[in-house]
């Protein structure tokens, strides 16, 4: 462990007060307001030790968050509220209370819904101006995969160590002295967003934008009003949608993405467009954020410092540096080195047919690059995989409006090699993705077996 690691670190890294921490809707919101916030949330949560921080409003989350570490509770987020999700937290944590926002939800936990405003009568402005200090190895959160890959997992995360991780992504993206605002396109409760969002503002000095924009105008709307410097948070899904509405884009000064490498072609369009260099992350739940490279340029991953990899027969695994313990990674990496590698895609994406091979990812780009598809991803059913090597087909949903099935199998047919078409191929008006833009394997497999296929392949 290093250093940085194991020293005390502070909730916030601002040097004043008065300082902006968030903005809502263009007004700020100060460290002096959000301490006295933080203080007195921890103060009327009711007791128990794990909260299920499901507050929408990123300045919320990032109240909970706080009142969380002050009083010594832990903070639980997985980046799926499903009610087989919420069972799975009840039974392993039966103390857990929901802390929520608004009353628009289902989850059925004891909850605990925000109050405003939070700090009210007699305070004593000097300690609630303290910004407190945390131990290294208090536990802040657990979090949980994302279920892309199967069922979700639980993963400790240390106070220490998630500072450390977020402290060399400052330095990677170039996040100066000054101070930047954050716009997040990706939910809090996500890996990704927790680090790139809300705790690369809190450790490094910066602000972030309280909203959480989904839709295309909504994104522009929250870039336009944040102050400049600002850097948009966001992922390759989210990216092409933004780009594809064709809406007059703000400049921005960053754009960063994770969650699925970024098509070389979509990275290049959007430093065109936004005026901005596109810095890629990669990470995963299990280890947080490792690496980074240039958008657009192909060039190999660097590594954090102190991050290793390690190969062992086909695993690769991780360790060093922020990364709690040695973690097998899903995907497939070619160490150059000792702070490089190449990524050539999920383990679970490799395609092999008829003995010929190819990636679901590489698939994928064929399918998304055909006009007049807006979305769409291959996948294998779970039929096919457990059939026999060599003769399973993957299938592929598709949102393609205007196109028919033949239409996409001809088109695809001059893309890919003919053993790779996908049986069944599904045309919807949506995919289900979750709020970062993945595909959790459940809700693909649940459209698999639904029938909704046109007809198949002959």
């Amino acid at each position: 462990m290093s250093a940085a690691a194991t020293e005390a670190a502070p909730l916030l890294a601002h040097g004043s007060l008065e300082a902006p921490l968030a903005y809502r809707a263009g007004r700020p919101l100060t460290v002096r307001r959000y301490l006295e916030d933080v203080r007195a949330l921890a103060a009327l949560l009711p007791p128990t030790r794990h909260v299920l921080n499901v507050c929408a409003d990123r300045y919320r989350f990032a109240v909970g968050l706080g009142a969380c570490l002050v009083s010594q509770r832990v903070s639980l987020l997985p980046s799926t509220h499903t009610p087989e999700v919420i069972r799975r937290l009840q039974a392993l944590m039966p103390d857990v209370l929901c802390l929520c926002d608004s009353a628009q939800h289902d989850i059925d936990l004891p909850h605990w819904q925000w109050q405003e405003p939070l700090a009210g009568g007699a305070r004593d402005r000097a300690a609630l101006a303290q910004i407190p200090r945390l131990p290294p190895e208090q536990l802040a959160a657990i979090v949980f995969t994302s279920g892309s890959t199967g069922t979700p997992l639980p993963y400790h995360k240390r106070w220490g160590r998630l500072a450390q991780c977020v402290r060399v992504e400052a330095e990677r993206l170039g996040l100066d002295a000054r101070a930047w605002t954050l716009i997040a396109t990706v939910p809090p409760q996500h890996m990704y967003g927790f680090e790139s969002s809300v705790l690369l503002a809190l450790l490094n000095g910066h602000a972030f934008a309280a909203e959480h924009p989904f839709y295309p105008a909504d994104i522009v709307a929250a870039v336009s009003a944040a102050p400049r410097p600002r850097a948009l948070i966001t992922t390759p899904v989210h990216l092409h949608t933004l780009i594809a509405a064709g809406l007059e884009l703000p400049a921005l000064d960053l754009v960063v993405s994770a969650t699925a490498p970024l098509a070389p072609a979509l990275a290049l369009e959007a430093e065109r467009l936004f005026g901005a260099r596109l810095v890629e992350i990669y990470g995963s739940t299990e280890t947080g954020q490792m690496a980074s490279r240039r958008a657009g340029a192909q060039e190999p991953w660097q590594l954090w410092p102190g991050v290793r990899l390690r190969l062992d027969g086909e695993l690769c695994y991780a360790d060093g540096g922020h990364i709690e313990q040695p973690t097998a990674l899903c995907d497939v990496l070619e160490p150059i080195g000792e702070q490089r590698f190449v990524l050539h895609g999920r383990k679970a994406d490799l395609v092999n047919v008829a003995g010929k091979r190819s990636s679901l990812g590489y698939l994928n780009a064929q399918l998304l690059a055909i006009p007049g598809v807006l979305d769409g991803a291959f996948f294998w059913p779970q039929s096919a995989a457990r059939g026999v090597i060599g003769v399973s087909r993957p299938a592929a949903a598709v949102v393609a409006p205007g196109l028919s099935a033949a239409q996409l199998r001809t088109a695809l047919r001059e893309r890919i090699d003919p053993v790779f078409l996908p049986r069944p191929l599904l045309l919807l008006e949506r995919l289900p993705r979750n709020s970062t833009g993945k595909l959790p394997q459940e809700a693909l497999q649940r459209l698999a077996a639904g029938g909704q296929a046109e007809t198949q392949d002959p």
